[in-house]
């Protein structure tokens, strides 16, 4: 008698809610694999790409994406934002379209999704993104030379591209669009790249531009961070509705029980997190957090890591162990 093929592990798409500097108390939807982009950001707190990719794919069932979204909404605690970001570029995912569109069937809660715009340029990619409440893409670069030099992007893409996505986008899309510009000391804050930048600014007409810099641990260790001053200097430089961004202020329910290491070590293992971060996100005590990290320090599943003058928490697993453990979307 042949055996019972065993039952495929469900993993969680959904994390958080997570405190988010610009959303408020964000859940987060993860939906394509680990490092699944098509940049390969010099300052990516998620480590360097081994390869790029713009081919989009179903990496992993819509209704399921959609079902996990649902659960943690019939729980008590603030969620702000339900967002597409996580550990990978959402765009890629070919049924983003649909996940949005029915999660607004059962839930008021505004939809976000955060984009590196590199695929903006293909109507398909557009399309999917018009039922969002709030579509925040990313733009780095006003120059080919400084797209290169930060995002490293796929062979394939070109700048003057992604920049008639994001006016295209803008013409078509009725919701909430917030730039997101992210900037790396000496390498795209110089004053005639800033002016460069002014102009695509101007040509995109977003809501909002969000003025961002390399807070946590990056991808390439050289890479260095902005000041508040001169992030305040480019605001004024960039204008009207430009802000930098803010730090989080909100606060969390406490709660506290014996899942509390597994979803500890799942925030830690999205992104690098500082133990503040840990508090306010899973509304734990402070004590809690501190005796949890010193286990998982302990056990060598996590390690520290300093940026910026902060201490940082990241997953000690090698890039490949993460690879095979957050498949399907990161």
């Amino acid at each position: 008698m042949a055996a019972r093929p065993k039952p495929r592990r469900v993993r969680s798409r959904v994390y958080g809610p997570v405190p988010s500097r610009r959303l408020g108390f964000s859940l987060g939807v993860d939906i394509v694999p680990f490092k699944t982009c098509s940049y390969n950001c010099v300052y990516c707190q998620l480590g360097p790409s081994r390869k790029t990719r713009v081919r989009r794919g179903a990496f992993v069932p819509v209704a399921e994406v959609v079902s996990q979204v649902r659960e943690p909404l019939n729980k008590k605690g603030p969620i702000d934002s339900i967002t597409f970001s996580g550990s990978g570029e959402p765009t890629l995912h070919s049924g983003l379209g649909r996940m949005i569109r029915e999660i607004k069937t059962f839930t008021d809660i505004p939809v976000t999704v955060l984009t590196n715009a590199s695929l903006l340029s293909r109507r398909s990619v557009r399309r999917a993104l018009l039922a969002a409440d709030r579509v925040v893409p990313s733009l780095d670069a006003a120059s080919p030379d400084v797209f290169r030099a930060v995002n490293r992007p796929h062979p394939s893409l070109r700048l003057e591209r992604v920049l008639r996505g994001l006016a295209d986008f803008r013409r078509e899309y009725k919701g909430l669009l917030w730039l997101e510009v992210m900037l790396v000391k000496g390498l795209n804050d110089s004053p005639a790249h800033l002016a460069a930048l002014k102009k695509a600014v101007a040509r995109i007409r977003p809501d909002k531009v969000q003025l961002n810099t390399a807070v946590r641990p990056p991808a390439e260790k050289w890479v260095k961070p902005l000041s508040a001053r001169a992030l305040e200097r480019i605001c004024r430089r960039l204008g009207p509705g430009c802000e930098v961004v803010a730090a989080f202020r909100g606060r969390a329910p406490k709660r506290a029980g014996p899942e509390d290491m597994e979803r500890v070590q799942s925030l830690i293992g999205r992104r690098p997190v500082t133990a503040d971060d840990i508090e306010r996100s899973l509304g734990l005590h402070r004590k809690i957090v501190e005796v949890i990290l010193t286990r998982l320090l302990g056990d060598g599943s996590v390690r520290r890591a300093r940026h910026g003058g902060k201490e940082f928490f990241e997953t000690a697993a090698p890039l490949s162990r993460r690879r095979k453990n957050t498949s399907k979307e990161g």
